[in-house]
């Protein structure tokens, strides 16, 4: 398996931070060597698909977190946020929970040249009856919720979250290069055309800015704007 400690470090420490009650808000990011499909809470009985994608040399990995199927690896940023469950920004309802955390990657890709928006309630209703994108529903960049961050209608940052009484967990990941749909499709046992359709769903810094962007980029100007935000510990 390709580096599998790697993926698998994130998913324990998203579970451990909420295995008890948490007491203080904490942000971590994520980086990848290799690539990974790790599936949605609601996707966990498709894991009979695992010897099928490691067989391409690829881990998959369950997440407790809601959405859809992941393909991450280097092409990708990702965040976990950890918040209390009486901290203000828990008091949000759920469609809301996304808002404060959107805007935050919309400055931090502001800061190197990427215009972006946060969406809003309404634009993701109105995507949920766009006959073009519910075919690829399954994937998680495939869908919108409110306060995801789009350009133009294509995802750049997708998020995912955990609610319990210990606590709320909100995890996200930034497009830094386009990921290999195809890629996806296949190990997912989705027809190709799906591929095409998420590439036009979807949307990269590299894509937007013309050359390659790495994580150490945005990575720390985005930790730093992450835990001015929630209040953590800047350390």
């Amino acid at each position: 398996m390709q580096n599998a400690q790697q993926h698998r470090e994130e998913q324990h420490w998203n579970q451990h931070k909420l295995s008890t009650e948490v007491r203080a808000p904490e942000a971590r990011l994520w980086r990848y060597d290799k690539p990974a499909v790790v599936l949605g809470r609601s996707q966990h009985a498709m894991m009979q698909t695992e010897a099928a994608i490691a067989s391409a040399g690829i881990d998959v990995i369950a997440r407790d977190a809601g959405g859809g199927a992941v393909l991450v690896g280097p092409w990708m940023l990702s965040a976990s946020v950890v918040l209390p469950a009486a901290h203000p920004l828990v008091t949000l309802s759920t469609a809301k929970s996304y808002q404060w955390i959107g805007d935050v990657y919309a400055s931090a890709l502001d800061a190197i040249g990427i215009a972006t928006q946060v969406l809003t309630p309404d634009e993701a209703h109105a995507w949920k009856h766009d006959n073009r994108a519910s075919s690829v529903a399954w994937a998680c960049f495939g869908g919108l919720s409110p306060g995801e961050v789009v350009i133009d209608g294509r995802k750049i940052v997708g998020f995912a979250q955990v609610r319990k009484r210990n606590g709320i967990l909100l995890v996200a990941g930034l497009l830094l290069q386009n990921p290999d749909w195809a890629a996806l499709c296949e190990a997912m046992g989705r027809p190709q055309e799906d591929a095409a359709t998420l590439a036009r769903c979807t949307t990269s810094c590299a894509e937007q800015l013309g050359r390659h962007v790495a994580a150490a980029d945005i990575a720390d100007a985005l930790e730093l704007s992450l835990k001015q935000v929630i209040g953590a510990d800047p350390d």
